[in-house]
């Protein structure tokens, strides 16, 4: 039932809609041909002008709906340019046959009547468009009978609406006629509502995706952490030999220049985990003193509760 246009099935079925809009296009235009001939003269011009415009204007939508057919299932993309063309054919009806009592205004209230009747048309097929959609989230043999069966009574109910509206001036219709319009319009009323409800009662939900888990840098984590500096966030430098610069907690500026990559501190296979915010690189060391040449010696950690305002070493890491 959503077969993609790009079925070849799909692309007979969008050709044999144009060749029908294209056919109903020359027959429209031939039977109007036919009344200015043999018809009334009364009023041709005008109608003559409004033929020419309802040719136009089925012309474009066709031309549009050959345009949206690929974006649609090849069984929509046929029954709108059916549509469309019922439509295109009452129109010419509706501008062409004699009026019964000729009066000011009647010709806008058949402009009127065929505004409504493309409504109602228009109406009906997205109806079905909906509802088709409605059944194919949960297929099962109940909700395809109801399917349809609710298919079947809109479209007879939306004929049955129109009918009256184009004829009602050279038919009386009974009130039993519209008993059945109303007791159809109920029953389409109540395969609309079933569908959905049994879809939510019995469809299988949509999982929704899990929320990202996001690492913060002060969270606990049970693995050992990188020291830092005394801010408690920015790791401390490495030594060559891999472990912390601890004289850099001090002085704040790295022992060494930091030409090769800090450890990479395990994490725990818990969550997947977001990339940290790099830090910012600490300030480049000063230029080593003219003298013997010799690499700065790292300063041994004082002893005491604290040095020229630095809080006391940290331990060390565990082995």
């Amino acid at each position: 039932m959503s077969e993609p246009i790009t079925h070849p099935n799909s692309n007979r079925v969008l050709r044999a809609s144009i060749w029908v809009a294209i056919g109903a296009l020359i027959a429209a235009a031939v039977v109007c041909v036919v009344w200015v001939l043999v018809g009334d003269a009364n009023g041709m011009i005008a109608k003559a002008f409004m033929t020419i415009l309802l040719l136009a204007a089925f012309a474009g939508i066709a031309i549009l709906e050959a345009n949206l057919a690929a974006k649609r299932p090849a069984w929509f993309a046929l029954a709108s340019m059916v549509t469309w063309v019922v439509i295109l054919l009452i129109g010419a009806f509706l501008i062409w046959m004699p009026e019964v009592d000729d009066y000011f205004g009647s010709g806008i209230e058949r402009f009127m009547k065929f505004l409504l009747i493309v409504l109602i048309l228009q109406g009906a097929l997205l109806h079905i468009r909906l509802f088709s959609k409605a059944h194919e989230r949960h297929r099962t043999t109940f909700t395809a009978i109801v399917t349809y069966v609710t298919i079947g009574l809109v479209v007879i109910l939306a004929v049955m609406l129109v009918l009256p509206i184009m004829i009602e001036e050279y038919v009386v219709f009974r009130p039993f006629y519209w008993r059945v319009v109303v007791a159809l319009a109920i029953l389409a009323a109540v395969g609309t509502a079933l569908v959905p409800l049994v879809n939510a009662l019995f469809a299988p939900k949509k999982e929704r995706p899990a929320a990202p888990a996001y690492a913060s840098a002060y969270a606990p984590s049970p693995v050992p952490q990188w020291p830092t500096y005394a801010d408690g966030a920015t790791p401390l430098p490495a030594m060559p030999d891999g472990s912390p610069d601890w004289n850099a907690y001090y002085t704040g500026q790295p022992t060494y220049p930091q030409s090769y990559a800090a450890p990479v501190v395990p994490v725990a296979p818990t969550a997947p985990v977001a990339s940290p915010v790099a830090s910012p690189a600490p300030p480049a060391p000063p230029a080593p003193p003219a003298g013997d040449g010799l690499p700065p010696q790292p300063m041994a950690p004082p002893t005491g509760p604290g040095y020229q305002g630095y809080p006391p070493p940290p331990p060390p890491p565990q082995q």
